[in-house]
C-alpha cells in the first residue's frame, strides 16, 4: 500500500521528522522536569548556529586582512634590509680591491729591498752617534709605514722598545728590508680579512634578497586573499583584536631571517 498510495507515506515521514526532536529532548534528564524550557533552549541553539557560521567567515576575513597588512610591513622592511646589505657588500668589495692593490704595492717594495740587500756592504755600528742615527732612521721609517697603513700601530711601540725583530743596530738597508717584509705580510693579512668580509657580505646580501622576494610574493598573495574576503567583514570587525595568527611557514621563515639580518647589521 505504501508503494501505491502516497498519503500513508507522507504521514509516516512526518511522524519520523517530528520524532527526532523528541528523541533529542528525552536524552537529557531535565527535559522530563521542564519540557517547555528544553524546547526553548533547543530552538535558541538552532537559531544561534546560523550566525556562528557568518561570524566565523567574518573572523577569517578579518584575519586575512590583518595578515596581509603585517606581511606587507615585513616585506617593506626586508626590501630596506636587502638594500642596506647590497650597499655593505659594495663597500666590502671596494675595500677588498684596495687591500689587494696595497698588498701588490707592498710586495713590489719588498722585491726592491731584496734586490738592494743583495748588493749592500753593511758595516757594524762603530760609534754611539752612528747607532743613534740608525735608531732615528728605524723610528722614522716605521712611523711612516704606520701612517701609510702598511704596519699596525703596535709596530711603532715595538720599534721604540726594540722588540719583535726591530733592531736599531742593523744597517739602514737591512732595516728597510725588515720593514718591507713586515709590511708585505701585514698587507696580505689585511687582504685575506677583507676577502672573507666580502664573501660574508655577499652571502648575507643574497639571503636578504631571497627573504625580500619570499615576503614580496607572500604579500601579493595575502593581498589578493584579503581583497577577496574584505566584503565578508562585518561593521566594526576591524576594531577587534585576535591573538591567534596563522602565518605560512615560508613567510615566517623569511620574517625571522630578515630580523636576524637586520640585527647583524647593528
Amino acid at each position: 500500500m505504501l508503494l501505491t498510495e502516497p498519503t500513508p507515506l507522507v504521514i509516516w515521514g512526518s511522524l519520523l521528522v517530528m520524532t527526532v526532536p523528541a528523541v533529542l529532548l528525552l536524552g537529557s534528564p531535565h527535559v522530563l522536569r521542564e519540557p517547555g524550557r528544553a524546547l526553548r533552549d533547543l530552538f535558541a541553539a538552532l537559531h544561534r548556529a546560523r550566525p556562528a557560521r557568518s561570524s566565523s567567515r567574518s573572523q577569517k576575513a578579518l584575519d586575512a586582512v590583518r595578515f596581509a597588512a603585517e606581511v606587507q610591513v615585513a616585506a617593506d622592511r626586508a626590501a630596506v634590509a636587502a638594500g642596506q646589505w647590497r650597499q655593505r657588500w659594495e663597500q666590502a668589495e671596494e675595500q677588498q680591491a684596495a687591500d689587494w692593490q696595497a698588498w701588490l704595492d707592498a710586495d713590489a717594495r719588498l722585491r726592491d729591498s731584496l734586490a738592494a740587500a743583495a748588493f749592500r756592504s753593511p758595516w757594524p755600528t762603530g760609534t754611539c752617534a752612528e747607532y743613534a742615527a740608525r735608531e732615528r732612521f728605524l723610528h722614522r721609517v716605521v712611523a711612516a709605514a704606520v701612517e701609510r697603513g702598511d704596519l699596525p700601530a703596535a709596530a711603532m711601540v715595538d720599534a721604540l722598545a726594540g722588540r719583535q725583530g726591530w733592531d736599531a743596530r742593523l744597517h739602514p738597508v737591512e732595516q728597510q728590508l725588515v720593514i718591507n717584509r713586515a709590511a708585505a705580510a701585514y698587507r696580505r693579512r689585511r687582504y685575506e680579512l677583507s676577502a672573507q668580509a666580502e664573501q660574508d657580505a655577499w652571502r648575507y646580501a643574497g639571503s636578504a634578497v631571497q627573504a625580500a622576494d619570499t615576503l614580496r610574493r607572500t604579500a601579493r598573495e595575502a593581498a589578493t586573499r584579503a581583497a577577496a574576503r574584505r566584503p565578508l567583514l562585518s561593521t566594526g570587525a576591524t576594531g577587534r583584536r585576535r591573538r591567534t595568527r596563522l602565518v605560512p611557514g615560508p613567510a615566517m621563515a623569511a620574517v625571522r631571517q630578515t630580523q636576524w639580518l637586520v640585527l647583524t647589521m647593528r
